[in-house]
């Protein structure tokens, strides 16, 4: 017979006690989530997580020191790279021709290499122009960055060929002379790319889906659309003009069609740098819908079947134009090619690698004024972020790995760089190597915000370990207590390094932290770990730039142009 041992008090009371404190413990981890939403619990975590990791970090507050600031308007000439920084496709094989600029979509190589083989096959037909045998030279670069090349008088080819006509209205704009040698090489359109479950529900409210529709559906907040930087993307450029339109159809800069631009812009939840970015983004579930053109869309194996294309704007049919003062030996060879290019062998080839598409499409805007496109664009410079300025943080390696070269450049085009900041939004600065150095803290972007960032920026030396991620939480950390005391703003972190890390927290330990927050963060590359970069910039769909010592600047004056 089993004989049961009696419990003493003590022991009785002691576990009563623990099981008390259990429920008491649960109860109060229960109750504390009461009300709450998942996300405003989530917030919470992150702001513990994002304390306690900043407590960690050796933080050193330096004192802001002024230095001479540059009032000079931005020179595009200036930041430009050489240019052979851009590909030629097909060389010239003889002593006569003409040099052409030609967009990415057709002068590159495999299916976008449409009129780099019509030029191979041209240069190879040894065509008679005048008496002499005639070739082309084809030159791959994007019809933006053709622009400014022309424009500023950089670098200026015998003709351009761009995605649609008004890169060659405003070139023309801004005084250089053109001629129209051909209005069409070969047929495209662009349009709004969208998955189908949101078209088929917009056509049932709206009854048809045009840009008057996408842009109601936009400022109803029915619709999260992505488009792409009209500084850059000739998409991009037709797509703020045309939305224009739609506000008002007589005046694009009316403060009728401004008033609608600016609730239409308030409720856009991204603006890409690149196209690539925009698909990134639209991969994530992020977006409704963007902005392609149709050769791009059709080819896109991962569009099939779930998406629908809305046409949109002007043809982009790569118009032909021959550019300043030319002899007529090179006039007549331009004509001679785009006489070439356009015969049914040629044509027949774009069809096979997607253009001349939609055909039927009759463009829904007139520009009525060339004058109107740089305006259009200064005013989206302005009106991009609605009411809701930008606080960004500028994120500098000054670990050992950047001494020499790499540090020249960062510092050089930060400089140049911070020429295209708006003036309403704020600025913070850090640096970092083994440890973490608070430049400059948050502040707007006046006269003596500027001073101060340009004197951080000048004093940076190099020397020690890499502690990258120690940097982002700081940043971090500072970008959340500028939204602590200004609610309405929009937080972004910008990363200049090399890409290795070896000191501090790494990216698997802060991953979680930085999709909790959704601030994107951007990385620009000195010779670096692109990957290293990239995967950074995933997180939040930014983008990274591989910023090589001949184009770092043009590049990241086109970044903060568009997040700035």
């Amino acid at each position: 017979m089993r004989v049961q041992k009696k419990r003493s008090p003590f022991v009785v009371l002691g576990t009563i006690a623990v099981v008390v404190f259990v429920l008491v413990y649960i109860g109060v981890n229960l109750t504390t989530n009461v009300g709450k939403t998942q996300l405003q619990v989530n917030t919470e975590d992150a702001a513990k997580k994002l304390d306690k990791l900043y407590k960690n970090i050796s933080v050193k507050f330096e004192e802001p020191v002024k230095g001479q600031i540059d009032l000079d308007p931005v020179d595009i000439g200036a930041s430009l790279p050489d240019i052979s920084k851009y590909p030629i496709t097909e060389d010239n094989t003889t002593d006569s021709f003409a040099e052409i600029f030609s967009s990415i979509e057709k002068g590159g190589t495999g299916i976008d290499g449409w009129l780099t083989e019509a030029a191979a096959d041209f240069n190879k037909a040894k065509i008679m122009v005048n008496g002499k045998q005639a070739s082309v030279k084809l030159r791959n670069i994007a019809s933006g960055t053709a622009a400014d090349y022309i424009r500023s008088g950089k670098y200026v080819p015998d003709a351009f060929t761009p995605s649609n006509e008004l890169w060659g209205e405003m070139v023309k704009d801004y005084g250089v002379k053109t001629q129209l040698i051909s209005s069409r090489l070969v047929g495209n359109v662009p349009g709004v790319v969208m998955s189908k479950k949101k078209h088929d529900e917009l056509l049932e409210k709206y009854k048809e889906i045009n840009v008057k529709t996408l842009t109601d559906a936009i400022v109803n907040n029915e619709l999260a659309m992505g488009y792409t930087d009209p500084f850059a993307s000739s998409a991009g450029l037709n797509f703020l003009v045309t939305a224009l339109n739609t506000f008002d159809s007589s005046d694009l800069l009316s403060k009728k069609a401004v008033e609608g631009f600016e609730r239409f812009q308030a409720n856009v939840p991204f603006i890409a740098s690149t196209t690539i970015q925009m698909r990134d983004a639209a991969k994530s579930g992020m977006l409704d819908a963007f902005i392609l053109e149709y050769q791009t869309f059709v080819n896109a194996a991962d569009l099939k079947g779930g998406y629908v294309f809305v046409p949109f704007g002007v043809r982009h049919d790569s118009p032909l134009y021959a550019l300043g003062n030319l002899p007529k030996e090179k006039i007549d060879i331009i004509k001679k090619f785009a006489e070439f290019v356009q015969g049914e062998k040629y044509q027949s080839l774009g069809t096979q690698k997607g253009f001349n598409g939609l055909n039927d499409y009759k463009p829904q805007l007139k520009l009525k004024d060339s004058s109107i496109l740089p305006a259009a664009q200064k005013l989206w410079k302005e009106k991009k972020d609605g009411n809701k300025p930008t606080a960004a943080v500028f994120v500098a390696d000054v670990s050992g790995s950047m001494d020499g070269e790499r540090l020249n450049r960062l510092k050089e085009s930060l400089l140049k760089g911070q020429k295209f900041l708006g003036r309403d939004n704020s600025i913070g600065f850090v640096s970092y190597s083994s440890s973490v150095s608070i430049n400059l803290p948050i502040g707007k972007y006046d006269a003596n915000q500027q001073s101060m960032f340009v004197g951080a920026i000048n004093g940076l030396q190099a020397g020690g370990q890499t502690a990258t991620f120690d940097a982002i939480i700081v940043a971090l950390k500072m970008l959340q207590d500028e939204l602590a005391a200004n609610p309405n703003t929009k937080p972004v972190i910008f990363v200049l390094s090399d890409g290795e890390t070896n000191e501090g927290n790494s990216l698997k330990e802060i991953k979680e932290l930085i999709e909790s927050y959704k601030v994107p963060i951007y990385t620009i590359g000195y010779n670096a770990n692109i990957q290293a970069l990239q995967d950074i910039s995933s997180i939040n769909e930014a983008a990274s730039i591989n910023a090589d010592t001949d184009d770092v600047v043009y590049k990241i004056g086109n970044l903060l142009n568009v997040q700035m």
